[in-house]
């Protein structure tokens, strides 16, 4: 079952348990699903790792906003953002930490031979894509440039 068919599926179980916060959650994800599926040059297809990708894309703007909302004192905003986070964050492949991230940075630039800064271009692509969905970009850039310097 496809990312996109598993949240279909959850919306239907969402409306017979009558929870809102996890409904209009989905149907939001669903809606941006449908609005990538039917962009131009998507061939009306959306594999997992595109539908990956929106959804972490979602979960940062949903922190990001609880954050903002946090900020102006609208607590009862930033609760909201928090459970849609909460439920987005939960199609989202366990995120990994930063000993795991440090181990697997270290494989690629040992495999690549990178040796200092010059090379941080290349360890993140490949590092991009090996860890794409299990951890933040952020993270990973931190760890790549703590090893390289």
């Amino acid at each position: 079952m496809t990312l996109f068919e598993q949240i279909s599926e959850d919306i239907k179980a969402a409306m017979k348990a009558r929870d809102r916060v996890r409904l209009d959650t989905l149907r939001n994800i669903k809606k941006v699903f449908l609005e990538a599926k039917t962009a131009p040059g998507a061939n009306d297809t959306l594999d997992d790792a595109d539908a990956l990708k929106i959804i972490q894309k979602l979960a940062k703007q949903g922190r990001e906003s609880a954050a903002t909302f946090a900020q102006q004192n609208r607590q009862d905003l930033a609760d909201n953002e928090l459970a849609q986070v909460a439920v987005i964050e939960s199609y989202l492949p366990k995120q990994l930490d930063e000993a795991e991230i440090e181990a697997q940075v270290q494989e690629i630039i040992a495999a690549t031979g990178a040796s200092g800064m010059k090379d941080m271009g290349k360890v993140m692509g490949i590092a991009s894509k090996q860890m794409a969905g299990k951890a933040d970009g952020r993270a990973i850039s931190t760890v790549v440039r703590r090893l390289l310097s």
